[in-house]
């Protein structure tokens, strides 16, 4: 079973006395916080690993300079294979026997949600969500979940109001994946297409997240006569979307998520000829568009990677995301201080107002204990065959 495990601190190896931890803060000691997270390092979202390679990267390089206030950050990294069953298991196993004072960053729709009323019971922060699922903004019911992305719901939004304004007249095809995943994302994009939305959805067809193909799914959508394409899927069948399309001979105005707007991960093994044209929502900067070559953020990131992980494919904008959200999460346990209850590490996550330079200009990390999705402003992406390229003006999802 894959695991992945960054600085455990010396004192751990000492005995049970250097095990010993506040009953308000779980997982602490005075020289290392412990922290957990499940994602995919097999099955069919395998692709998004990687943001948990930068995760372990950037908190390596953070504990070599003496870590957050004193601490060494630990983070315990299971394999949970995109499936929730397994993801329950290993959940349990991180909370009940590892210890870990928070989960962060864990991968998935369905996962995530398999395990939200359990650590939401238990008063476990779930942090920054890697979904873009619309029900982590509930801080009624679960006052202890938050997402990180943009809600699928919300970029479902933005793509149907971009159709009904500039493709009023499309015949508009929906693949996406048979979850909640999926069905947030078809209810922005009907909300977004507004009052046309039942003249302009033409057909609808899911796929199962452990489907091998869906070449099937492809051909039913190009039978359907629509002339767009929203791509809704995880970044194996994005791939297998794009190379299928073109093969096809159908050429739609393509639309896929922003979770798999990669060159690395979708582009080059759907053939980049095959995806110039296709359209994706964005809130990252992507580390290959020329007009970042001077940016500061984008050289700090670039620095960062030749000194951490120096073969890394800089194509692959999944780094930028596990940069990103380890920059985030390193801001919430320096605000935190020293009172790393999980109280008070739930109310830090929940009150930010931070910059960070890998966002898009005119995006920041900014939530509240009313609203607790951190990022809500989007921008169009349009792949040139080599690069995604910011187009438009940033849209606002609220």
């Amino acid at each position: 079973m894959k695991r992945l495990v960054t600085a455990v601190a010396a004192s751990l190896l000492l005995g049970g006395a250097a095990l010993a931890q506040g009953a308000d803060m779980p997982g602490v000691t005075k020289d290392n916080i412990k922290i957990g997270q499940t994602t995919a390092f097999s099955g069919g979202a395998s692709a998004y690993s990687v943001i948990v390679k930068a995760h372990h990267a950037y908190l390596d390089e953070l504990n070599a300079k003496g870590g957050i206030n004193g601490r060494k950050v630990e983070l315990i990294s299971l394999d949970d294979g995109y499936a929730p069953p397994k993801t329950v298991e290993q959940t349990r196993k991180l909370v009940e026997q590892d210890g870990v004072s928070f989960i962060f960053n864990p991968l998935g729709t369905a996962t995530s949600l398999a395990v939200q009323k359990y650590l939401n019971n238990k008063g476990v922060p779930q942090l920054f969500v890697a979904s873009g699922n619309s029900g982590w903004d509930n801080p009624k019911q679960f006052p202890w979940t938050t997402g990180f992305q943009p809600s699928y719901f919300s970029e479902g939004v933005v793509i149907g109001r971009y159709i009904a304004k500039n493709l009023p007249n499309g015949k508009v095809a929906l693949l996406h994946q048979a979850d909640d995943f999926g069905k947030d994302y078809l209810h922005g994009l009907r909300k977004g297409l507004g009052a046309n939305a039942d003249k302009q959805l033409v057909k609808v067809v899911s796929y199962q997240p452990t489907d091998p193909v869906i070449d099937s799914q492809l051909v039913e959508l190009k039978a359907s006569g629509a002339d767009v394409f929203v791509n809704v899927s995880v970044p194996k069948y994005t791939a297998q979307a794009i190379r299928k399309v073109a093969q096809m001979g159908w050429k739609p105005t393509h639309f896929v998520s922003s979770i798999s707007a990669s060159v690395a991960a979708v582009m080059k093994p759907a053939g980049v000829e095959n995806g110039v044209g296709v359209i994706a929502t964005a809130y990252l900067k992507d580390p290959l568009d020329p007009q970042w070559k001077d940016d500061p953020g984008m050289k700090e990131f670039h620095a960062f990677m030749d000194r951490a992980m120096p073969s890394a494919d800089r194509a692959d904008t999944n780094y930028v995301y596990g940069y990103t959200s380890a920059r985030v999460l390193e801001d919430v346990l320096k605000r935190a201080g020293n009172d790393l209850s999980r109280k008070n590490i739930m109310k830090t996550a929940t009150t930010m107002n931070l910059d960070v330079p890998t966002l898009l200009p005119g995006i920041k990390i900014q939530n509240t204990p009313e609203r607790f999705s951190p990022i809500t402003r989007m921008q169009l992406t349009k792949f040139d065959g080599k690069t995604f390229h910011p187009f438009g003006d940033i849209i606002s999802a609220e």
